[in-house]
């Protein structure tokens, strides 16, 4: 089977892009009292966010690096950048060293970190859009880490946006282009973990729920037997891997730092965006829904999903890979008239591409329907919107993650007579599945009805507690 003939013209993503538009400002939420703040609902855990060259040479941070303290990381940031190059512009490569600002490390304070964002505007190093957004971005976070009622929530605020600015500054100063397959990025700086300790202090882990935690480990006993894996899910947020890397770190950390996201190009050009993107797994494609925005652009577009595609397919031959794919083409959105949210129906030719691919991957595969529900925390806008810069609001929330049984193409087409026909059985079972679990963590979260909320199909837990 040849690779190019599958499409993925319903997918919602892209891929290589090189431009650094930034955002548009973001919103600023509701002002809150930090003086109701009394006692802690994060989970937190040391990290190895800056790392060496070398594997046998690495030091460990907290979670949360206190103000006192901002000189000493911004020194270690220093030493350990300025003797190995990173990844860059050479499309996956590494950076050649640059001169680069470390104004935002180096804030001991509130003050002086917005006032760095200023400061780097003046030198010309920093656009002012750019800047404007930075601004916005920090009291949005700000306000939602301090809904936590966290009590070093200042802490976790002012070295999270310090290195958040740094990694923007950088992005700025020298583009990072990504390739249609992009690993990770580990060292010197570990993009991975700044991604989670971002992310942590937004999810009340008290309220959040993880369902069928033996599949998950099922799931991980066929990687480890060289066996593929897709997971087909619903797609709710640019924080969806970093959300689904939280609840499974406890549990299945191999899950959770080796996942492959078919990753779009909103995600891999915006330089706000672009250091998160750095530190996950990705194949980066084309969206159906983006393909005609610049006419010019289609067939480029389409070749480079071809070039995507065939990424995939070489990854898949070497077994023991694990795949996320949202089908529905893009982030679940609200019902205009009742606004309640549910999961956007799965287009059945990107289902039928990845069942396709499984198929002649020459490794064992299977494909696991998954849901997962954290709108709350970065829902996206109400519509899909055709430029880059949409606003943003940011909370703390409960989340939930669930995956049920592997659901077999052979066993949803037995009834069906035609080939078309059956790709949607296969596709509407996926979804169906899906459907089925997000409504248990629904009830789990927004309901409050919590573990009680289980099902006979779902079983929920809290295995971080």
């Amino acid at each position: 089977m040849s690779t190019t003939s599958l499409p993925l013209s319903s997918c919602r993503f892209r891929i290589r892009a090189t431009s650094t538009t930034t955002r548009a400002p973001f919103p600023f939420p509701s002002s809150l009292k930090s003086s109701s703040i009394s006692y802690s609902l994060i989970p937190f855990h040391p990290l190895r966010l800056f790392r060496s060259t070398s594997e046998t040479t690495s030091r460990t941070f907290s979670c949360v690096f206190y103000s006192s303290k901002a000189k000493a990381m911004a020194e270690l940031l220093q030493d350990k950048e300025s003797g190995a190059p990173a990844a860059g512009t050479t499309g996956g490569g590494r950076r050649p060293q640059i001169e680069h600002s470390r104004t935002f490390l180096e804030a001991r304070s509130e003050q002086e970190l917005l006032y760095g964002i200023r400061k780097e505007v003046e030198a010309k190093r920093l656009p002012p859009n750019a800047a404007a957004g930075m601004e916005e971005l920090y009291q949005n976070y700000r306000n939602a880490v301090f809904q936590s009622g966290d009590p070093a929530a200042a802490e976790i605020v002012l070295s999270n946006m310090a290195v958040a600015f740094d990694r923007v500054l950088l992005e700025l100063e020298d583009p990072f282009v990504f390739e249609p397959y992009h690993k990770a990025l580990r060292e010197p700086f570990d993009y991975y973990m700044f991604g989670q300790n971002y992310i942590r202090p937004l999810v009340d882990f008290r309220n959040s729920y993880l369902g069928n935690l033996s599949i998950f480990n099922e799931i991980e006993e066929k990687l480890k037997q060289g066996h593929n894996v897709v997971l087909i899910s619903n797609h709710q947020s640019e924080a969806d891997p970093a959300i689904i890397a939280l609840l499974l770190e406890k549990t299945n950390p191999h899950i959770a730092e080796n996942m492959i996201y078919v990753a779009g190009d909103r995600v891999i050009i915006d330089p706000l965006c672009k250091p998160f993107s750095m530190g996950r797994n990705l194949i980066c494609v084309y969206s159906k829904k983006h393909m005609y925005d610049v006419p010019e652009h289609v067939e480029m577009k389409r070749r480079a999903n071809t070039r995507s595609l065939k990424e995939m397919a070489l990854l898949l031959r070497d077994g023991s890979k694990i795949v996320w794919i949202a089908p529905s083409g893009g982030r679940d959105r609200p019902d205009s008239l009742t606004e309640e949210w549910y999961p956007e129906p799965f287009d059945s030719s990107s289902v039928d591409n990845m069942r396709r691919l499984i198929r002649h991957s020459g490794a064992a595969g299977h494909l696991y329907p998954l849901a997962l529900l954290c709108y709350d925390i970065m829902p996206p806008p109400p519509k899909v919107e055709k430029e880059i810069g949409e606003k943003r609001i940011i909370a703390f929330h409960g989340v939930g993650l669930s995956v049920a049984p592997k659901i077999c193409p052979l066993e949803t087409a037995a009834a069906c007579k035609k080939s078309e026909e059956a790709k949607d059985a296969f596709a509407q079972a996926l979804y169906g599945s899906v459907t089925e679990q997000y409504n248990v963590l629904k009830r789990a979260i927004h309901g409050k009805q919590g573990l009680e909320a289980s099902t006979a199909g779902v079983f929920l837990s809290q295995p971080w507690t």
